[in-house]
């Protein structure tokens, strides 16, 4: 099977429907086009997301099952739990959004390689300054030891990546988006593929078919464009277990 390429000069060209994408590699949809706003957020709002390596050209992806986390039903463990107690971490939103791209782009471990390209990193920053693209970030002793960023379209947020310099500052991060997200009546976390530090939070799989109803439903509700700001008292929803969906 070929692959649809789209024209980089073209930003109103429409993606493939995903019910095309391959199963293997799993949901690689399209090549080519661009990374430009209008590009992106028509990417998102039909379950699309962009994912390549240097050197490759632009690849759109919507994978099936889709990893998803409902912002109520959102799992603090015990020992996060009192890392939160403990007041270690100070969390805010779009205080270092370029920052936090950065750090998620940086090499982990032995792997010096990364998939947030110089075009990628640029076509986010300018996301974020245009009131689309978010991050929220951990703060310990006045240095960033971890946060997250993604795409808010609507009442649905898609995670983009996540980074931790300190144990557990990605998870309470993470958790801060959640508990801001529920007050917020955002519906949705899309987590894109599976990962076990997702699961564990509560992340869960569902069919693509289900996943693109959902933002069929909640992508067209008035959303939080913008800077977005965390309510002072956050931490009081956090330390409070939800309640049963």
């Amino acid at each position: 099977m070929r692959l649809p390429w789209l024209d980089p000069r073209n930003d109103s060209q429409p993606f493939p429907s995903p019910e095309y994408a391959l199963t293997e590699p799993d949901g690689l949809l399209a090549v080519g086009g661009n990374l430009s706003p209008r590009r992106l957020l028509r990417a998102y709002r039909h379950g699309i997301f962009p994912w390549y390596s240097p050197g490759q050209p632009i690849l759109w992806w919507s994978p099936d099952p889709r990893l998803v986390l409902f912002p109520e039903t959102v799992k603090i463990s015990r020992s996060l739990r009192k890392t939160l107690r403990k007041g270690l971490f100070t969390i805010t939103a779009d205080t270092a959004f370029a920052a936090v791209i950065a750090a998620c782009a940086a090499p982990r471990g032995e792997d010096p390689g990364t998939w947030i390209t110089p075009e990628m990193n640029r076509a986010y920053v300018r996301l974020h300054q245009l009131g689309h693209a978010h991050s929220i970030e951990s703060w310990h002793q006045g240095e960033l030891a971890g946060g997250l960023y993604g795409v808010a379209v609507g009442r649905v947020f898609y995670g983009e990546s996540m980074f931790s310099a300190a144990s557990d500052a990605s998870k309470v991060a993470l958790a801060a988006l959640a508990a801001q997200l529920r007050r917020w009546q955002f519906t949705l976390i899309d987590c894109q593929v599976h990962t076990e530090h997702l699961t564990r939070m509560g992340a869960v799989e569902i069919p693509r078919a289900t996943f693109l109803q959902l933002l069929e439903r909640y992508c067209v509700l008035p959303g939080r464009d913008g800077l977005w700001r965390l309510d002072h008292d956050l931490f009081i929803d956090l330390l409070t277990p939800a309640a049963p969906p």
